[in-house]
């Protein structure tokens, strides 16, 4: 019994790993929440950002944890590059008909700007977080 127990709790805890939490209901909630993160990167609030971006997003918790780590740590060096941030805009939107959606910002800094791209998709639930990306190659989108 006890082994029957351990094993079904492990099997919650797995599928709870996987489990998508929400979901998106239509295209403007996804510009609302991505707009939300590039506000909350531009602060800095990076555990926010990925508490934001969590419930929408079916990526095992250890992985978005070990993103998050990451985006922390090269932050640190991105504000003593760049200097600080003071200010964020949209530059694009790019769709895959009617289930894809890539939202591009820039976060300004003193010295330079970061480019987030947020990327949706729509399942038969409704939108949920397909990606999140940010570097430094912004001079990219000029054309």
């Amino acid at each position: 019994m006890k082994k029957v127990l351990i094993l079904a709790v492990l099997c919650l805890v797995h599928v709870s790993l996987f489990a998508q939490k929400k979901v998106l209901k239509d295209v403007a909630a996804t510009q609302e929440l991505s707009k939300k993160v590039a506000s909350l990167f531009k602060e800095n609030k990076i555990p926010e950002v990925f508490a934001e971006l969590t419930p929408y997003w079916p990526m095992p918790q250890n992985e978005l944890d070990a993103v998050e780590q990451k985006t922390l740590t090269q932050l640190e060096i991105v504000k003593e590059r760049f200097g600080s941030s003071f200010g964020f805009i949209k530059i694009k939107n790019e769709t895959i008909s009617d289930f894809v959606i890539r939202e591009t910002y820039l976060v300004k800094y003193e010295h330079a700007a970061i480019r987030l791209m947020i990327t949706y998709y729509k399942n038969e639930k409704g939108w949920i977080v397909n990606g999140f990306k940010w570097d430094d190659s912004f001079t990219l989108e000029l054309k």
